[in-house]
């Protein structure tokens, strides 16, 4: 679809910053913001003010409060009432004002916890795991928002189910980072220090999908241009790599020469979690372009400067 003027909210964060990276690329006009702009989102007039004074064509909504495990564990009731609020004030405010098309990206702990393949036909079959109960559901109820304007309304979405991401601008520390982003924290800060061994959560079993945050905001871009449709559609590589197995690799791209050890006292979470993508190779003609080598690779090189 042709766009005049594209929102991004959230365009300060992790994804977000990759989104707009994207738009500026492809010279598409759009207006970025977040918390740090003054806005809040989670409060309804001021957003409906903004939206009916900017008049956007398009949003790409990248406003969210999440974190790891750990964040999940400690702040269950923020991450809820946060998320929701922000989606759903968002929405209406896009419905509000003829907002033509809502791109609304979700995350893979929105399935259910006894699944091995993730495949969009089972979505709502099963419950969410503990761990990640309160971001998985409050993404979740911003599908069913988006499907219920869709039959009331006739609004316009475009639903994407994305797998843990990471890369440049990550968060790095252990409470609010997500295993790839800690684990590289982790042994570079063990090969200046020397240490002998690096601790890793769990007991390394759990398998995981990692994409490399650039593509995954090239698929919230392309989004703007397919056939609007709100059933969910995954966005992934379709493979996954276990917890010891990351840890190994991230280890070797580092350079460090000490041990691992694990803690299986802290949480694993859901056991294995790998998305079927072959709805998105056909509806996006397009697929993730990063290797998760290369993209490890990259990150570290720029966490290497950043924190010097």
């Amino acid at each position: 679809m042709a766009c005049k003027k594209i929102f991004l909210p959230g365009g300060n964060g992790f994804l977000g910053s990759s989104v707009a990276k994207k738009l500026k690329e492809k010279k598409l006009s759009f207006v970025s913001m977040s918390s740090r702009n003054g806005i809040d989102f989670r409060e309804f007039e001021p957003t409906k003010n903004l939206f009916e004074k900017e008049k956007f064509d398009a949003v790409i909504n990248c406003a969210a409060f999440v974190g790891g495990i750990q964040f999940g564990y400690t702040r269950p009731g923020e991450i809820f009432f946060n998320n929701v609020s922000m989606c759903t004030n968002l929405m209406e405010a896009s419905r509000l004002t003829g907002v033509k098309r809502f791109v609304n990206p979700l995350s893979n702990c929105t399935y259910p916890e006894h699944l091995t393949e993730l495949k969009e036909d089972e979505w709502w079959n099963g419950p969410l795991h503990e761990t990640v109960l309160a971001y998985g559901a409050a993404r979740k109820a911003s599908w069913a928002q988006s499907w219920a304007y869709h039959q009331q309304y006739s609004f316009k979405t475009v639903n994407l189910i994305l797998p843990n991401m990471f890369g440049i601008g990550d968060h790095f520390d252990e409470v609010r980072s997500h295993a790839l982003g800690a684990l590289i924290a982790k042994f570079v800060e063990a090969k200046r220090r020397n240490l002998p061994r690096v601790t890793v959560w769990g007991t390394g079993k759990p398998i995981r999908e990692w994409l490399y945050v650039e593509d995954g905001a090239e698929a919230l871009v392309r989004a703007l241009d397919i056939d609007p449709v709100v059933d969910p559609i995954n966005v992934g590589v379709g493979k996954g790599i276990s917890t010891l197995e990351l840890a190994e690799m991230i280890k070797g791209i580092v350079g460090y020469e000490g041990a691992i050890t694990l803690d299986p006292s802290k949480p694993d979470g859901a056991p294995c979690k790998i998305m079927s993508v072959a709805k998105m190779k056909q509806i996006f003609n397009w697929e993730p372009q990063t290797s998760l080598r290369a993209g490890i690779k990259k990150t570290v090189e720029w966490y290497l400067e950043e924190y010097r």
